[in-house]
């Protein structure tokens, strides 16, 4: 497959799967109470309505172009009103969960397809399993991403509603240095982030990233 096309095929595939992660998020808010995305038109599966252009489109053009093994993308984040909520307590985790389940479902539906669908040997097959491929890392590297417990990631609404009321500070202090723990991570870390996708990929699909 050439290049271009390959380079194209991702960026239109994190788009597609970033839309998918941030709608997640907004049907469960709706459902749990709070029409606040519904409101703003986000539960619709136009791009437009959720791209971040750096996250979303420039940034994985670049690890796209780098070969990179895994991706790092992001979206604008689905508003939502924490008091319209039924479930005051676990609704925020719930909403933060929704997107990241979203990925790992196409993640899991596309790796199965490469698992178990004899696809053949000609060259529309081989285009084919490439395209499934990055289908599944892109959706696992979404969603491993989105729950590393740092803000605002998805993982930190999580961890916030796992905390105890006496952990506040912590919560305080999270919620301040976000951005710079997120470069840290992104920088230091990010041969564990990889490994993370890496054993994933490898456990639904049953071979390794090549």
């Amino acid at each position: 497959m050439a290049f271009d096309v390959f380079t194209i095929a991702g960026v239109i595939i994190l788009i597609f799967s970033a839309v998918l992660h941030e709608v997640a998020h907004g049907a469960m808010a709706d459902s749990l109470g709070d029409p606040t995305a519904k409101m703003a038109g986000r539960l619709t599966l136009n791009p437009l309505k959720h791209l971040d252009w750096f996250g979303s489109v420039i940034l994985p053009i670049l690890l796209i172009a780098m070969n990179s093994r895994v991706f790092l993308a992001w979206a604008k984040p689905v508003p939502f009103n924490p008091y319209l909520l039924r479930d005051q307590k676990w609704g925020p985790a719930k909403i933060a969960i929704a997107g990241p389940l979203s990925n790992f479902a196409i993640a899991l539906v596309f790796g199965l397809l490469l698992r178990f669908w004899p696809l053949g040997m000609s060259e529309f097959s081989f285009n084919l399993v490439q395209i499934f491929a990055l289908v599944v890392i892109i959706n696992l590297s979404l969603a491993v991403f989105n729950l590393m417990p740092i803000p605002p990631l998805d993982g930190s609404h999580i961890l916030f509603s796992l905390m105890p009321r006496s952990w506040e500070q912590v919560k305080i202090f999270l919620m301040g240095y976000g951005s710079i723990l997120l470069l840290i991570f992104v920088f230091f870390f990010f041969v564990f982030f990889s490994s993370i996708v890496s054993t994933l990929f490898r456990l639904i699909v049953g071979a390794s990233i090549t």
